[in-house]
């Protein structure tokens, strides 16, 4: 086994190597300082230095703060603090608030001599996080801590993942290292890395866990007879710096974690409309026609993409001459902009090394990418052939940039864009370990394949800083191969990626920053569109994702196989990230990205689809075309599905726009809106859209009925408003129809919606308002309505904020009104008895009003709602 050179600041503290973890001596705790809302220790380590994997770090410091009465910071980090921890820059830490311990919702204790800690809820004394029975180890290159779980524990998170919403807690183990994973293969790591998990325990509350650790690392939940159920993080460096929130409800936890990673932007109006792209359209005529088969098949579009096809050789900020030229291009969009469409392309990290490229040359002058130890540019190898990768954390990339974006996309001269794409950002790179050379004339032309790459080979390559307490990694890693090695699924550490040993401009490492490489990346394009229309509310796609992503970007889901599996797990991916890692703009490549997309499968997964956040049919240039008009059974099911998902397109903005405020989920999974039903706890393929609508779709390889799961309450049939009373139980449904799909109106709620459908949400504005209102079993309902002008980055005070309650006999609708509009409330609809009441109107929404919806009002059978 390979051992990494001994730091010299802690040789001294060197023992016998140990054959295990098990010989590692742990730490005791001394000089404990328990203040009013802090404590702090000394850990020193409590025997001779089992150096197992690297070297053991020999003082300790321990750090508690009682930020707020619902969240619990513990840091454990190096005396010397030379380790390194994630940048404020890239997660800016919250503020504590000072609160008192006898105040707090969770309590932290600690046993001294072995160190170990737990954290207790206080109103129950039940425990929620205990370290005891397994000793710290905190090494140079491997740090392991362990608490005990619940038997049968219901966990969630720790994404990215193909595998079980609630994950198995017997021989499971996610990796935490973003990497291209074509096909999403199941118990592997994929494209992001967020190390936060929420545990349900029904009744008895909920409370969440978040790591701030980059760092590549296995965890491991099991179960075994001797040591019970437990989680275990082995990870290749950094700090233990927990954040442990109280909840007790699910959605207070995701509100806490919100607090932290920051709340998701909010995004544009129009980015909640249907979405097509395809990587393999030939030309630009090609894509007009898309265009028209699907007006021809009067299926709403919105938006259109550009996938690498459009460029010149495969180089971001070029048009390929002949097939996507410049006057062509700005027609398409113009186009596209006339009739209310929008247009987003790509761009991916790789910047072509080659002389007389401008971006590559502007680079060069602002010396923003990232170099190798001999002050030579890193070179690597992607679509656009040999390539260099900018340095996301160099003070000039913003700017270098953004200046590239303003001129390829300038509205007068170039593509006037309405989004951006970041693809490959995790970065991918072609070269498959660090044997390669990356020289063009020795690159493979097979793009998918393993071409090569590396300047040179030594384990040292990366410059070392100063032990100063800059946190910015110790000095003497094998950056390379760690003793300790993370199951990525691509190999070791550098396959298919950056080099690990390659410095960023802060002077810190891939090896510890690699997971939000494409985090930053998205960042900064954010900010070089807003730059570029600075009122205007940016839209960016990432692939690559860590903890925080969302305040920045939309995801999708990489790419997927055309598979009904597939299809199952684009809903848990949707719940996980939705719900538990706040990233709320999210979807799968509908009907797949890979393989040949079957009929009934791509009918079912155009209509499930239209029910989550972001809406997008997108293949594989090896894929068969897989439009929706296509087939005719397709295009019938999504038409049907669009129409229905735009007249509740304000419905799903209003909850969107509330997550961007507060990180109160705009989807959520079952038990997060009824946590004492613990029965709900391994629902995974049913989800909550906003507050009100409970989604059922068919799930069952080419199935004609679905499983529904009901709370214990009142719900309402959304298509017929057949009143349904749940019992916590599930039922079969027959959903013979291939654009049908059960969905259900959760009692007690009122449903804003749009009288009518549009093409495109430029139309959809200028369409009225009906509300449904669902009394719950006490007869009373409530809902919300969320208006601006769905574009501006700030809208300061010009907007509206409804709110409705309905009494039993009148509808109340109060709020504020800054933002004003022609569009009115023209249609009421109270569901119960056996028929619906109807009553109709002209209601301004530019200020509060009542309505009475009494005897005389009409009243019809329940057909759709």
């Amino acid at each position: 086994m390979y051992r990494p050179l001994l730091l010299g600041v802690l040789s001294a503290a060197a023992g016998t190597l140990a054959s295990t973890v098990d010989d590692c001596p742990g730490y005791k705790a001394s000089n404990v300082v328990n203040r009013d809302s802090t404590l702090t220790a000394d850990l020193t380590l409590a025997g001779d230095a089992c150096n197992v994997y690297g070297t053991d770090i020999p003082d300790l410091k321990l750090k508690v703060e009682y930020q707020t009465d619902s969240r619990l910071h513990v840091n454990i980090y190096d005396a010397a603090e030379n380790v390194y921890q994630v940048q404020e820059s890239v997660i800016p830490r919250p503020k504590s608030q000072g609160t008192a311990a006898s105040s707090s919702q969770i309590q932290f204790s600690l046993t001294e001599d072995p160190f170990s800690f737990a954290v207790t809820r206080t109103s129950t004394g039940e425990v929620l996080f205990n370290t005891t029975g397994q000793q710290l180890i905190f090494e140079s290159q491997y740090v392991r801590l362990r608490t005990s779980l619940p038997q049968n524990a219901n966990l969630y998170g720790l994404g990215e993942h193909s595998d079980d919403f609630r994950f198995s807690t017997t021989d499971y183990q996610r990796v935490l290292w973003n990497s291209e994973s074509p096909f999403i293969p199941r118990r592997a790591n994929l494209y992001g890395s967020h190390p936060n998990y929420v545990d349900y325990r029904g009744a008895k509350g909920t409370h969440g866990v978040f790591l701030l650790n980059s760092g590549g690392m296995n965890v491991n939940v099991n179960t075994t007879a001797v040591e019970g159920t437990f989680l275990e993080y082995n990870t290749v460096g950094g700090v233990l710096d927990f954040y442990f929130f109280a909840g007790p409800n699910p959605v207070d936890v995701s509100r806490q974690y919100a607090e932290v990673v920051g709340v998701p932007a909010m995004v544009p109006y129009w980015s909640f409309g249907f979405h097509q792209c395809k990587y393999g359209w030939p030309s630009v005529d090609y894509v007009n026609e898309v265009v028209a088969n699907y007006s021809k098949a009067g299926i709403p579009l919105e938006v259109m993409w550009g996938d690498i096809d459009y460029m010149d050789h495969r180089q971001d900020f070029t048009l390929d001459p002949t097939n996507y030229p410049l006057e062509k291009m700005r027609d398409l969009v113009g186009r596209l902009h006339q009739a209310g469409q929008r247009y987003v392309m790509m761009l991916d990290p790789g910047i072509h090394r080659k002389g007389g490229y401008e971006p590559f040359e502007n680079g060069v002058k602002s010396e923003v990418f990232l170099k190798a130890a001999d002050g030579s540019l890193y070179r690597g190898s992607q679509w656009a052939g040999e390539v260099v990768w900018p340095d996301w954390l160099h003070p000039n990339t913003q700017q270098w940039w953004t200046r590239e974006i303003q001129k390829f996309f300038d509205p007068e001269t170039g593509v006037d864009i309405d989004g951006l794409w970041n693809d490959m950002n995790e970065a991918s790179n072609f070269c498959g370990d660090i044997t390669c050379d990356p020289t063009e004339k020795k690159r493979s032309i097979a793009y998918t394949g393993s071409p090569t790459s590396r300047i040179k080979r030594s384990d040292d390559l990366h410059p070392r800083q100063s032990p100063t307490g800059t946190h910015l990694g110790l000095p003497d890693r094998n950056l390379f191969t760690p003793a300790y090695r993370i199951n990525n699924h691509r190999g070791d550490l550098s396959d298919s990626t950056i080099y690990t040993n390659v410095t960023n401009a802060d002077g810190t490492a891939q090896y510890d920053t690699h997971n939000f490489y494409g985090t930053t990346m998205a960042r900064t394009s954010r900010g070089a569109l807003i730059a570029r229309r600075p009122a205007k509310r940016p839209f960016v796609l990432t692939r690559s994702t860590f903890a925080g992503a969302g305040a920045h970007s939309a995801h999708w889901f990489g790419d997927n196989y055309s598979a009904w599996d597939d299809y199952r797990i684009s809903i848990k991916q949707m719940l996980a990230f939705v719900a538990v890692h706040q990233v709320a703009m999210v979807g799968s490549d509908v009907c797949g990205f890979n393989g040949d997309a079957q009929e009934v499968m791509c009918a079912r997964w155009a209509v499930m689809a239209a029910w989550q956040p972001f809406y997008r049919n997108h293949a594989d240039i090896s894929a068969p075309s897989q439009e929706f008009y296509r087939w005719e059974s397709v295009a019938r099911a999504a038409k049907s599905a669009i129409e229905t998902r735009y007249r509740l397109l304000d419905y799903i903005y209003t909850a969107m726009e509330g997550q961007s405020r507060d990180g109160s989920p705009a989807v959520s999974p079952v038990w997060f809106a009824y946590p004492g039903e613990a029965s709900a706890a391994g629902i995974q393929t049913q989800w909550f859209l906003g507050d009100a609508l409970l989604v059922a779709p068919v799930v069952e390889d080419d199935g004609t009925g679905v499983d529904v799961y009901l709370p214990s309450d009142v719900f309402y049939d959304f298509w017929t408003g057949k009143k349904v009373v749940g019992e916590g139980k599930t039922f079969r449904v027959e959903v013979p129809a291939l654009e049908d799909i059960p969905v259900y109106i959760k009692g007690g709620s009122v449903v804003p919606m749009r009288v009518e459908a549009a093409n495109t949400t430029v139309e959809l504005r200028t369409k009225n308002f009906e509300v449904v209102v669902a009394p719950g079993s006490d007869g009373q309902a409530h809902g919300q309505l969320y208006l601006d002008d769905g574009e501006s980055l700030e809208v300061g005070s010009d907007k509206s904020e409804l709110s409705f309650a309905w009494d039993g006999s009148k509808l109340t609708v109060d709020g504020t009104f800054g933002y004003q509009t022609d569009v009115v409330l023209e249609k009421v609809t109270v569901l119960g008895g056996h028929n619906a009441t109807v009553k109709e109107g002209s209601w301004s929404l530019n200020g509060p009003f009542v309505v009475n919806v009494g005897a005389s009002c009409r009243r019809r059978s329940k057909k759709a709602v």
